[in-house]
């Protein structure tokens, strides 16, 4: 199919898999109403597109100025009634988006200000997953995140909890939050706990900071995944490395413009990746910040970056190879999209 025939609309048809959302992220303006309500929390407006407008970072300076929104929404999901209802309204929006795999990444520690354990804060996001999967016919898992500014004792809490629940929805940890200055190896005993439980491992690397992030995540923190990447390009061995052992790029293209790790989207480095033989695959960040679905990036990535349907398709079936399943789970995926995106 030619660059001339895609529509948004096919796009969003096609059947995609989702590895880089952020729980905390993906609130629907209406849910953080009812639940501000019940909370007794204040928001900054009540009706719904004034919120969706306020929460889509559209004047921040860097990552630190898009992580600050997050507030908002972690003081909402601080009981477990919260947390379910918001993990199983995703899997409706996603379904609606043509997602039919997404692992969803949240800190469960930032859910624990009223008292909940870490078992409470992911029981009740495994209900809402579980509850949704039978309902739209999406696949969903977990991975924990710690955050760069905890203790790395935190982390490793966090990293032993996810390894318990390693057969119960949880498939990976990650390390989020402000990268400037905060290399993830100082939570290098956290991922050495992920890894010896078995668990995927992605670190948000080269963001807010450049390759020697990317490169302590790989090298000191056992990364299966990079997210976001951006700036691996300033590293050609690196980026080099990276190919040649198939540790996938989550991209993300819109939130990287947001928080100026590229200027605009046509200049963003996913194109030269995907070129120089790199195993990339699209994805949101956050739907209620970044103000946009898969859908809305795959065909950014068409209009801004020249990706044809022949390239997209590579992209997507880079998503479900990249999943943290196991290989069977994994190969029957495959074959499905595969025979999916053949008939469209």
């Amino acid at each position: 199919m030619g660059t001339r025939e895609l529509t948004r609309d096919l796009l969003r048809r096609l059947p995609k898999a989702e590895l880089h959302n952020h729980l905390d992220g993906s609130l629907r303006a209406e849910t953080m109403i009812e639940l501000a309500r019940a909370a007794r929390v204040t928001l900054p407006t009540t009706n719904p597109d004034a919120l969706r407008r306020h929460m889509l970072v559209s004047d921040a300076r860097n990552l630190e100025d898009y992580l600050a929104r997050f507030d908002i929404t972690i003081a909402l999901l601080q009981t477990p009634e919260a947390i379910e209802r918001v993990a199983y309204e995703m899997l409706e929006d996603a379904a609606r988006d043509g997602v039919r795999y997404i692992e969803v990444r949240y800190c469960p520690e930032l859910s624990r200000r009223a008292g909940l354990s870490l078992d409470q804060v992911l029981a009740a996001e495994w209900r809402g997953f579980e509850r949704g999967m039978r309902d739209f016919s999406v696949t969903a898992r977990i991975i924990n995140c710690s955050l760069r500014h905890y203790d790395p004792a935190v982390s490793v809490a966090i990293a032993e909890q996810s390894v318990a629940w390693r057969d119960r929805g949880v498939v990976g940890f990650d390390l989020a939050g402000g990268e400037a200055g905060r290399p993830p190896g100082l939570h290098a005993a956290a991922f050495d706990a992920a890894a010896e439980g078995c668990l995927g491992i992605t670190v948000h690397a080269g963001e807010a900071a450049g390759p020697d992030s990317i490169a302590e995540a790989v090298h000191r923190c056992h990364a299966d995944r990079i997210g976001h990447g951006t700036r691996l390009y300033e590293d050609p061995r690196l980026r080099d490395y990276i190919r040649d052992r198939r540790i996938v790029i989550e991209a993300n293209i819109t939130s990287n413009v947001q928080t100026r790790a590229v200027t605009r989207a046509a200049e963003h480095p996913v194109r030269g990746y995907f070129d120089a033989g790199l195993d990339v695959t699209l994805c949101t960040d956050s739907w209620l910040m970044s103000g946009v679905t898969l859908t809305d990036e795959y065909w950014t990535a068409h209009r801004e970056l020249g990706f044809t349907r022949a390239e997209i398709d590579r992209l997507i079936l880079n998503g479900f190879a990249g999943a943290f399943l196991p290989w069977p789970e994994r190969l029957a995926l495959l074959a499905d999209v595969e025979a999916e995106l053949a008939d469209l």
